[in-house]
């Protein structure tokens, strides 16, 4: 069995439909870590040695957040800064997080078509994500394709639902070993993952 950590990040949390769903029901998976880092750090103040602590205790790690300006919330970019050290998570001596798997559950306003080359955004989800993916083949994980949910201002209750049980499903499937990973990792999304 492996062990999940989630790292959510959602300045307003209070505001969410989508994101509010999905962390309640992640919360009660058993093996998984839901760590919500504007609740443990409202004033930025990251413990660096408790993150590596908890990175350390868990084998596939997700950043779960809004896609807000093309990237993550602000405390996503100053966790990376200060917990992902030289020498720990990357450089010659740095292996701590060597073969860990590391995804993205992503929520965005736009729809699946906004995000593509023709679209109103001009890029995909998958090329706006390249510094998270470099970053993570920086520190040696092993980086599988996002989950994400589009138009979360229009989704209807009965679609919302659905990412809850799929999201839910792809996670105790990762953390029982029971996906074929050689397969996820050529999706263009998780959530075209086989049930």
């Amino acid at each position: 069995m492996k062990n999940i950590l989630i790292l959510f990040a959602h300045p307003a949390l209070q505001k969410s439909r989508v994101n509010k769903h999905l962390a309640a029901g992640f919360q009660g998976l058993a093996g998984v870590t839901f760590h919500d880092l504007y609740q443990r750090y409202p004033e930025f103040d990251i413990d660096i040695k408790y993150e590596q602590e908890l990175l350390l205790q868990n084998d596939i790690i997700i950043f779960q957040h809004p896609f807000f300006w093309y990237s993550t919330p602000a405390i996503l970019k100053e966790w990376q800064d200060l917990v992902l050290e030289h020498g720990w998570a990357f450089g010659r001596e740095g292996n701590a997080l060597k073969d860990k798997l590391f995804f993205n559950i992503i929520t965005t306003g736009g729809s699946a078509e906004a995000y593509s080359k023709d679209g109103y955004n001009k890029h995909t989800i998958n090329m706006l994500l390249a510094p998270i993916v470099q970053t993570a083949r920086l520190c040696k994980m092993k980086f599988l394709p996002p989950y994400v949910v589009h138009g979360t201002h229009s989704i209807t209750s009965e679609v919302m639902q659905e990412h809850c049980r799929r999201t839910q499903l792809l996670l105790t499937r990762l953390r029982e070993e029971k996906i074929n990973l050689e397969r996820i990792f050529g999706l263009n999304y998780l959530n075209d993952f086989q049930e």
